[in-house]
């Protein structure tokens, strides 16, 4: 396959150039994972290639492996049959999905479901990586003027990548944003030390630091809103209900006798069904939007461009 000077790409590096090009335009994870497979065969088939020259070994691999166009296209091929419980279907069209799933049929969407399991999910997640991160960073600080500091570094930098990853495959299944399924590489093999200081010099390692720290925040306010907003709908929908139903007083409004004879009228606890109703479909409206912003978030700190 010719590249854009219509010429065969005789090294790894045009290889690589050529089949982010094809890719362009697909998720960013999308990318990574099939540059990360992709540079991992050449390299192993170059590294057993002997004396070969690196223009002969790609002639070959390209026989074997596909050009980057019939790359490309596989990788984009089985994106459509990989999809999570909580992801939109690609089939549809952008534009459809853009407009959201209507007001009420949100009860049917499975990405607002799944955003906010996220939402509740994420105090407990923000937590463990707040204390992971600062906790490496610490000690790696503390720990650099004895021998051991450096490996400790080595180790939580490690670390910190590996969770990145993790925390993009709960993204992904839950908030149905394509991210990387495998674990980050290091680009070019070689050395110890040139290893270490690619994985230094990834702009990942430190995004994904500044995600674990960030999502504390954004976690507590997450679990907050989902809490108050679910909580508040549920309980005003099930007192009102219970109460209809039974005839026991289950809604009282402290300190507004006004307002609690008002309700406590078979009209007044009616309208507190349907506003509790309402309450929760507006939640799983907030969860939805949530989620779309979160996954750009992490599609942006955890992902390589």
């Amino acid at each position: 396959m010719a590249n854009g000077n219509g010429a065969a790409p005789t090294t790894i590096k045009a290889y690589l150039a050529e089949l982010r090009s094809r890719l362009k335009g697909h998720p960013p994870a999308l990318v990574q994972d099939a540059l990360s497979d992709c540079e991992e065969h050449l390299r192993a088939a170059r590294a057993d290639a002997g004396s070969k020259s690196e223009a002969d070994v790609l002639a070959e691999i390209i026989e074997t492996y596909g050009t980057p166009q019939e790359v490309a296209e596989e990788y984009v091929a089985m994106e459509q049959t990989i999809k999570g419980p909580f992801a939109s279907s690609t089939a549809v069209d952008e534009r459809e999905v853009d407009r959201g799933p209507g007001f009420f049929g949100v009860l049917v969407d499975p990405q607002a479901y799944g955003a906010l399991i996220y939402m509740l999910l994420s105090l407990a997640t923000g937590i463990f990586y707040f204390t992971w991160a600062v906790t490496g960073v610490s000690l790696s600080l503390g720990l650099a003027i004895l021998i051991i500091g450096v490996p400790f570094a080595l180790l939580f930098i490690g670390s910190v990548r590996v969770i990145g990853w993790i925390e993009g495959r709960i993204v992904e299944a839950l908030l149905g944003v394509r991210m990387p399924r495998r674990l980050p590489s290091t680009g070019e093999t070689g050395t110890l030390w040139g290893n270490i200081k690619a994985v230094l010099k990834d702009a990942r390692t430190w995004t994904s630091l500044i995600y674990m720290v960030l999502h504390l925040v954004l976690g507590t306010i997450y679990f907050t809103i989902a809490v108050t907003c679910g909580a508040v709908s549920l309980g005003v929908m099930s007192s009102a209900a219970y109460e209809l139903a039974t005839g026991k007083n289950a809604v009282q409004v402290q300190g507004y006798p006004e307002l609690d004879a008002l309700f406590n009228t078979v009209p007044g606890l009616a309208l507190l069904v349907v506003a509790g109703f309402l309450g929760i479909i507006l939640t799983l409206h907030i969860a939805r939007v949530i989620g779309y912003i979160h996954g750009r978030i992490a599609e942006a700190l955890l992902v390589r461009a």
